[in-house]
């Protein structure tokens, strides 16, 4: 046999009636090809194609591609299709956290709230996962009962069970009160009525009970001792402990600043509540030391008369700076600086810690005089002498000329 496949010598296979035929059947169509024919149709589908290693190659990677972005498309769409319905049905959302919380934060619930504004509240302020969770604990261990109105410290991301159980001791309950600075004592009765719901007649029957206290008996009242700041009071706490805490916290700031004598006491006291009242925080060192060089110079242009209008409308029983002549003069108010010499009777408000400090430890300057320019700003300025402060007034009169209404 010869090696050459294209020898025409070579022995042909046997020919089937089916190829045979010449019927144009499939035979016909499957009979191998002539060696001198070309491949095409049909035929060169099923010839052995050569192809190089480069190819092969070529071929594998496009196939790889292939399969992995199919596969990708796949994964894609069952995401997208799990996203939807996870949206729709809540699969992912968090239902509750684990454990006691992370950062301490303070709840109100105020009086009159229901269980789920209150598991609302809490879902809000990030304390716990899910409201409608909340509601469901709540209910399961004190059916029947409600969420007593104060202030709780709590924490963010609390389980609702140790929310709940936080809520309902009730020694975690408070009440909330803040007294703003400035406020006096008749004003502050008030705001701890409404914070507590203690009458405010309860309040008032300890205005003048010094002793019960411990106040020096110079003081005519308590005013001058209820420090304002924030507090939290126990919900069962009478009237005689809620000012008691305010009177301890302002014997604390007096024992921070070194005064434990009762006319030094006094003496801070009164002089801090009035520089609250006539200029902002940064001047408060200032004035005291303007205040201290009247006291201390009675032969001086000042006479040792304190002045101040705030002192005087307080004795007046009035809010504001404007007063006649006739009260100026007025020698029966004695909390009338123009008119008495020296300290008013006692202090006119409640100082804060940084009237306090500075009534303690007043700035050594010559000053004498001082007046704010501008009630927007809180401009002050200091004078020596009476002629300088008469300019620094006639600034002040401009400024209200120019801005009509508001020095009224």
């Amino acid at each position: 046999m010869s090696d050459d496949p294209y020898d025409q010598s070579a022995p042909r296979r046997p020919e089937t009636a089916r190829e045979s035929s010449g019927s144009g059947g499939l035979g016909s169509l499957l009979d191998a090809p002539s060696s001198r024919e070309p491949s095409t149709g049909l035929r060169g589908v099923f010839e052995h194609e050569e192809l190089t290693p480069e190819q092969v190659e070529r071929r594998r990677r496009r196939g790889r591609v292939s399969l992995t972005t199919a596969i990708a498309l796949f994964l894609l769409a069952g995401l997208i299709t799990v996203s939807v319905l996870a949206s729709t049905f809540g699969w992912f959302e968090v239902r509750d956290y684990r454990g006691d919380g992370e950062d301490p934060v303070t709840f109100s619930v105020s009086e009159g709230a229901t269980t789920g504004q209150v598991a609302v509240a809490l879902e809000q302020q990030g304390i716990v996962a899910d409201a409608e969770t909340f509601v469901e604990n709540f209910q399961e261990e004190h059916s029947g009962e409600f969420i007593q109105p104060g202030e709780y410290e709590l924490r963010t991301e609390m389980s609702s069970e140790a929310a709940v159980g936080a809520l309902m001791e009730e020694d975690e309950a408070t009440h909330y009160a803040a007294i703003d600075q400035t406020q006096r004592m008749s004003d502050v009765f008030g705001v701890l009525s409404e914070s507590t719901g203690i009458p405010v007649e309860e309040f008032e029957a300890y205005a003048e009970d010094t002793e019960t206290f411990g106040i020096p008996a110079r003081f005519p009242t308590l005013e001058g001792w209820l420090h304002p700041g924030e507090y939290r009071f126990p919900l069962d706490a009478t009237a005689e402990e809620v000012l008691r805490a305010m009177v301890d916290r302002t014997r604390a700031t007096l024992e921070d600043n070194g005064i434990t004598d009762e006319d030094e006491i006094f003496e801070v006291l009164t002089i801090g509540s009035i520089i609250e009242f006539e200029v902002q925080p940064e001047h408060y060192d200032v004035v005291a030391g303007a205040i201290e060089n009247r006291l201390q110079n009675p032969d001086g242009e000042t006479s040792g008369f304190i002045q101040s209008d705030a002192s005087v409308t307080y004795g007046l029983g009035r809010k504001s700076y404007d007063f006649s002549e006739e009260e100026r003069r007025d020698e029966s108010n004695r909390y009338n600086t123009f008119a008495n010499p020296g300290l008013p009777i006692g202090p006119i408000g409640s100082p804060g810690d940084a009237a306090i400090k500075a009534a303690a430890d007043p700035e050594e300057t010559g000053y004498y005089f001082w007046v704010t320019v501008d009630l927007d700003t809180g401009e002050t300025k200091f004078a020596e002498t009476y002629a300088e402060h008469l300019e620094n007034v006639e600034e002040y009169n401009q400024w209200c000329s120019e801005n009509e209404g508001r020095c009224g």
